[in-house]
């Protein structure tokens, strides 16, 4: 597979030049390749929010670069805007950006903006609101009217109808209920799998990225930590513990189980990974009791 993602020494400075110069990220390098799903993680102020925003040139790097399919995302400032609809960033509380009468105004809003006719922002519209479980009676409906779950997923079909190769969402989940966090994040992987789009998601929940990341990319102190596979970051649990983060529940049983003297395994951070750890624990106790 092909980088989707390249970030090349990238380095951000809030206000250069002033008194109250800050560095919010400092020679990050990494690469995303194309249908990845990468969770990024990090306390706060380590720079992870930073980060994304550049994915879209919403930032530009103070020095460095990032390549988006590529293409340098700054050589040609003049065509930063073709990487905002290739780059569909979801905010933290989406819902607030929504203004229009209906929800399917809402969804239409940046396929509109592309130049597209008619019948294929329509199609785009209803094949995004399906994919987030919209209903065709909700399209019609204000948004405003809607529950804070539903505003939500309008926010999310409005970015995923304009059909980026590259979806990131910061925090998207954030103040929902267990099952408006399942619906949300569902429907995302839902996508992913079915599209083969590449997925970048900040949270803080561990379970979360335990659950639907492939990657997990660790920001502290505005550096790069960590960037590997998701159970070889979980079986870090100890470091990720010293640079101040969680980790899934479930892992903090199985180290738990470690100290009290269960030779067990520890790099466990999904609930049935833990059920077959313990199943092959038991027939290993099992078998030397048998000796």
């Amino acid at each position: 597979m092909s980088a989707m993602i390249q970030v090349e020494h990238l380095t951000y400075v809030y206000n250069p030049g002033m008194p109250d110069a800050t560095t919010a990220l400092d020679d990050v390098s990494f690469e995303i390749e194309e249908g990845q799903f990468v969770g990024i993680i990090g306390s706060t102020g380590s720079g992870k929010s930073t980060l994304i925003t550049h994915f879209n040139g919403l930032h530009r790097p103070t020095s460095g670069r990032i390549l988006i399919d590529g293409v340098d995302l700054w050589e040609k400032p003049e065509k930063i805007r073709d990487f905002r609809f290739k780059v569909g960033l979801v905010f933290q509380y989406p819902e607030y950006q929504l203004f229009e009468e209906t929800c399917y105004k809402d969804i239409a809003y940046g396929p509109k903006n592309m130049g597209l006719d008619a019948q294929e922002i329509d199609r785009r519209v209803r094949q995004a609101a399906g994919f987030v479980g919209l209903s065709p009676q909700l399209l019609e409906r204000n948004p405003f009217e809607l529950s804070g779950g539903q505003k939500r997923r309008v926010a999310i079909a409005g970015v995923l109808a304009m059909e980026p190769k590259v979806l990131v969402l910061d925090e998207p989940a954030a103040g929902l209920d267990p099952e408006g966090r399942d619906t949300i994040l569902g429907a995302v992987k839902a996508y992913h799998k079915a599209t083969g789009i590449t997925v970048v998601l900040v949270s803080h929940s561990m379970e979360d990225i335990a659950r639907y990341a492939d990657k997990v990319l660790v920001m502290d102190q505005r550096k790069l930590a960590i960037y590997d596979d998701v159970d070889k970051v979980f079986a870090q649990a100890p470091r990720l513990l010293e640079l101040g983060l969680s980790v899934p529940q479930v892992t903090k049983i199985f180290l738990r189980l470690k100290e009290l003297g269960l030779d067990i395994d520890t790099d466990v951070y999904t609930m049935p990974y833990a059920v077959k750890t313990l199943q092959k624990a038991l027939e290993k106790r099992k078998g030397e009791a048998e000796c």
